[in-house]
């Protein structure tokens, strides 16, 4: 084979060879389209999870018993004073176990809780009742219907400051009463 010949057979293996580069690309091919897409993963094992937190405790049997000088409200012997007072002399019934104010506990020489008459009435009457170390004082005890709450500031642990409600701000009326060692006695009328 001759040069010539040698350079046709290079001409036509040439144009051959753009004919089938452009033959596999046409206009409307795209790099976008001809881009491998990413290798989809599986999952895998789930991420580590934190421990669970440790089981409570249960409390142990050397927990502490409540304090008994501690102020008491729900204490089983008000409910009990309370239902062994005489009936509400204006409505005639008997008084509310549940306590409006007071600082009863049973240490003290002097507590207090005030009660309500146990009606539907719009203004029950009031009164406070009194307890020397947690038990009732029953006889021998001043006057005390009218009171609505305590005054915690004058009130120490033998003597008790009872407030009376004017309805005017700033004009209640408070009462002081000691434990005199034997008794209630009335100390003094404030306000």
């Amino acid at each position: 084979m001759g040069p010539a010949a040698a350079l046709a057979a290079l001409a036509f293996v040439s144009v051959t060879f753009v004919s089938v580069t452009l033959a596999g690309c046409s206009s409307g091919d795209s790099t976008v389209a001809k881009t491998p897409e990413a290798p989809v993963r599986s999952p895998g094992p789930p991420p580590a999870t934190a421990p669970p937190p440790p089981a409570s405790v249960p409390p142990t049997s050397t927990s502490v018993p409540p304090d008994p000088c501690a102020v008491n409200l729900a204490a089983p012997a008000i409910a009990k004073a309370v239902s062994e007072l005489p009936r509400d002399p204006r409505s005639k019934q008997g008084w509310s176990p549940e306590s409006l104010a007071g600082n009863y506990n049973e240490c003290a020489q002097l507590s207090v809780v005030i009660v309500k008459a146990n009606t539907n009435a719009p203004n029950p009457n009031t009164r406070a009742v009194m307890f020397h170390q947690g038990k009732l004082i029953g006889s021998g005890t001043p006057d005390t219907f009218g009171f609505n709450g305590i005054d915690t500031s004058q009130s120490t642990g033998d003597t008790v400051a009872l407030t009376a409600s004017t309805g005017i701000e700033g004009l209640d009326t408070i009462v002081t009463f000691h434990w005199n060692g034997n008794g209630v006695e009335l100390v003094g009328n404030v306000g």
